[in-house]
């Protein structure tokens, strides 16, 4: 069975090889993916190593709550940080930096590829996120004596067919996996019905939550204001991480909205940044005057693109409210946490299925979901004239993100065990 997915895993690779030479988000990285590294691309020395990888820039932000934590407990520990994406890359070269010890790309799911970058790596123990299920990985790491871990575990009910069908295909790999830490007891039971041992499951929470960390004040908070344009006593609404497809419509809102509102100022920032031009050009043709933050000229503009890594968070910071994409699209929604731990309100469409545990701490507190364009629009419209209003929402949001951290000191702690153990 297992000879039977390598074979598959290479004909899919050959497959899809050119389309993941040409996709943006895996374009880069292409030796570190087939298990190559080059000299200095790995730590050297003695000491646990930890494996932690994420998919995403949104699952490694859910990673780095457990890095400091890790490392206090295991000083002399060596920490690579893998993901599958240029922009996770990119984010985990940025935020992490001085915490970790090496980022690189995950390798391919294919058998030399795993066997190879589990050779050079020598992972103590290897940390899955999410539902990063892979089955050669999986088997590449065990068979190396590493321990393995999926925290913040997630199956989603409408693919449990498809991984019954692909495990008695090929195998079950979750039984080469040493602890399941979910998030939540539905997912427990989903990962038991899965074959996961009784005894290797736990329910701990999700650390997403704790990297939500509200930023203090701090001089880049008025350099980037003064970057984005914003005066003071400017009114910002501000489009988080939105994707192909919503920017029009979030434009045309803003239109309307400026004839009752002529302060209000807009930023959009774009899911992926190499979108940035598009976006521009469409609020060009829109009629608005517009400007991008990696210009560094605001130039008076009344409508913002931030192309920039790693400012979101703080730009938040600047908002008056906060409207969430990923939303009004089946991408499924984007973080919606994350400006709410600056206390700020925050919109989003009727899209969440990959965020519901997200929609159901925030919608009553600080968070409000609409329909759709108009229904947004009527709301932006509603609070932007009740100011005592936008403000007491915002300290709902942020108390909200307060009452669900401790997710991290759980896993922590399991996680040292199996170091230990």
């Amino acid at each position: 069975m297992r000879a039977l997915y390598i074979v598959c895993s290479y004909l899919l690779l050959l497959l899809l090889f050119p389309v993941l030479l040409l996709h943006r988000k895996t374009r880069d990285g292409v030796l570190q993916r087939l298990g190559f590294y080059r000299p200095g691309e790995l730590p050297l020395g003695d000491g646990p190593r930890l494996w932690l990888h994420g998919a995403s820039a949104g699952d490694l932000l859910a990673l780095s709550s457990m890095i400091e934590p890790l490392k206090a407990r295991f000083p002399t520990a060596h920490i690579v940080v893998s993901t599958i994406t240029n922009s996770g890359y990119l984010m985990a070269t940025e935020r992490l930096k001085g915490k970790i010890d090496a980022v690189v790309y995950a390798p391919w799911d294919v058998w030399g590829a795993t066997r190879r970058a589990v050779k050079a790596i020598k992972p103590t123990l290897l940390v899955l996120e999410y539902t990063e299920i892979w089955p050669n990985l999986i088997r590449a790491a065990h068979a190396s004596g590493a321990r393995i871990a999926l925290t913040n575990g997630r199956f989603s009910p409408e693919h449990l067919g498809r991984y019954r069908a692909l495990f008695a295909a090929i195998g079950n790999p979750l039984h080469e996996v040493d602890l399941f830490l979910m998030r939540e007891q539905d997912e427990a039971d989903r990962v038991l019905s899965l074959g996961a041992e009784r005894s290797r499951v736990r329910v701990t929470g999700n650390t997403k939550f704790d990297a939500l960390v509200p930023l203090g004040e701090a001089p880049e908070d008025r350099a980037l204001k003064v970057a984005l344009g914003i005066g003071d006593g400017d009114r910002v609404w501000i489009a988080g991480s939105t994707h192909d497809g919503e920017e029009q419509g979030l434009l045309e809102v803003y239109q309307r909205l400026l004839a009752d509102f002529p302060d209000l100022r807009m930023v959009i920032a774009p899911r992926y940044i190499d979108r940035a031009a598009k976006v521009a050009a469409l609020a060009t043709a829109a009629g608005l005057h517009v400007a991008r933050r990696s210009a560094a000229d605001p130039q008076g503009a009344s409508v913002m693109i931030l192309d920039t890594i790693g400012e979101l968070s703080r730009a938040y910071r600047l908002a008056t409210l906060v409207f969430v994409g990923g939303s009004f699209t089946t991408r499924g929604g984007q973080n919606i946490l994350e400006p709410a731990a600056q206390g700020r309100p925050v919109l989003f469409g009727p899209h969440m299925e990959n965020f519901r545990d997200s929609v159901q701490v925030l919608v009553g507190r600080g968070g409000i979901q609409v329909n759709d364009l108009e229904h947004l629009r009527r709301v932006i419209s509603d609070l932007l004239s009740r100011p005592e209003t936008l403000a007491s929402l915002g300290e709902l949001a942020r108390s909200a993100v307060r009452q669900i951290s401790g997710a991290s000191a759980r896993n922590v702690e399991a996680l040292s065990r199996l170091i230990g153990a």
